[in-house]
């Protein structure tokens, strides 16, 4: 009997299905296909998810590029309207300043009363308007934070970049909205302001009418305040200063002219004024200052009576009269008109400049008697009696002088 060899040791002797032996495997090939394929579908899974999260990496920082390109732009709307507003609300406080100054500065004595009611009502709105733009003046314009690096720290940060955008815009408007209403408060208080101040100088010549016994530079004060206040055009603090001055002058005429009134007082009082009524009837446009005296240049004893005057050349000219209580004690006859209109021909030159010679005592006093004569006041106290009478020539010229 034949026996078949023992096989190997360590090996396996399989049968066929048809009770052959198979050969055994070389090199295991199965196996070998089986590791690559693993391998190529793991190295095809890293590359997908290196793709994907580049893609996401990608994705998150062009969204959030986008995201600060919106914001900044939003951004720096929000800081410019900030800017104008802030500007524009300095502006307003100058003006709120100004309006003030005159607020405070006005007496009731020249101002109409609506439109200082007027006034006071735009400064009221402006001031709330105010008060809501320096609050927005502060607020604070939302800022970039810096760029994070991974994925989902962009993407909440592009989130936040969206949200603060949205919230710039909402600022911007604020903004913008109120530098509107700043602009038009500040119009509204500049034009009731320019109302109420220039009612207040056109009061001005109807205030000195009604107080005609204030002292002359009292009263060229007010003229002269009032005459600045009519040209101006802007509620600024020349403007305020001026009528600042305006209503002192006002203020000044109401107690010189208790002064001057308290000085008349006496028996002669209701005399004196009208003789200081009949000497600015004759010379309308000539500011006038009266003294009253016992004794004017030795004379006002008994029947005696004289007068003085002094004046001053200039833009507007004026002259202050100093009479004997005589004058008044003989009012109103012809001497005592006599000599009054004299010395309103003295106090008139300030309208004639260059008429006559005022360099010479003489002429000057040539003048004074021959414009009274020239006004029809023939008595000789009208400077014939102390001075001669004046040649007919400077009687034409002096009927020029009025």
């Amino acid at each position: 009997m034949t026996m078949s060899p023992l096989p190997p040791a360590g090996s396996h002797q399989l049968g066929s299905a048809f009770g052959g032996v198979s050969e055994p495997a070389q090199g295991a090939p199965g196996k070998t296909r089986r590791r690559h394929t693993k391998l190529i579908f793991t190295a095809l899974g890293v590359i997908v998810l290196a793709a994907v999260c580049a893609g996401v990496q990608w994705g998150a920082n062009v969204g959030y590029d986008a995201a600060l390109e919106s914001f900044d732009d939003a951004a720096a709307d929000a800081e410019s309207s900030q800017a104008e507003l802030a500007e524009v609300l300095t502006g307003l406080i100058e003006t709120s300043e100004t309006a003030t100054i005159i607020q405070d500065a006005d007496t009731g004595n020249l101002m109409d009363a609506a439109s200082r009611d007027a006034f006071d009502a735009a400064v009221g709105e402006a001031t709330e308007a105010e008060e809501t733009a320096t609050e927005l003046a502060e607020d604070q314009v939302p800022a970039a934070d810096e760029k994070p690096g991974w994925p989902w720290e962009l993407f909440g940060e592009t989130a936040q970049l969206n949200e603060d955008r949205d919230h710039a815009s909402e600022q911007r408007s604020a903004f913008d909205s109120s530098r509107d209403d700043l602009s038009a408060a500040a119009t509204a208080v500049e034009e009731a302001g320019m109302t109420a101040v220039q009612s207040a100088a056109d009061a001005a010549d109807a205030f000195e009418a009604d107080h005609v016994s204030a002292r002359n530079l009292d009263i060229i004060s007010l003229r002269t305040a009032a005459e600045w206040l009519s040209d101006a055009t802007l509620l600024d603090t020349s403007t305020a200063d001026a009528y600042v001055d305006l209503e002192l002058a006002a203020v000044d005429m109401l107690s010189s002219e208790q002064e001057e009134i308290a000085e008349k007082q006496g028996a002669l009082h209701q005399a004196r004024i009208e003789v200081e009524a009949f000497a600015r009837e004759l010379a309308p446009d000539v500011l006038l200052d009266f003294d009253w005296s016992p004794i004017v240049n030795g004379y006002g004893e008994g029947s005696s009576m004289a007068g003085y005057a002094t004046w001053w050349y200039s833009d507007p000219g004026y002259a202050n009269i100093e009479l004997t209580d005589s004058v008044a004690q003989e009012w109103p006859n012809d001497r005592s008109r006599a000599l009054v209109a004299h010395e309103v021909g003295h106090a008139i030159s300030v309208k004639c400049e260059g008429m006559y010679d005022d360099s010479n005592q003489e002429t000057i006093e040539a003048w004074a008697t021959a414009w009274a004569i020239s006004m029809g006041y023939h008595d000789v106290a009208n400077g014939t009696s102390a001075y001669g009478a004046p040649p007919q020539s400077l009687i034409d010229a002096a009927a020029g002088c009025r």
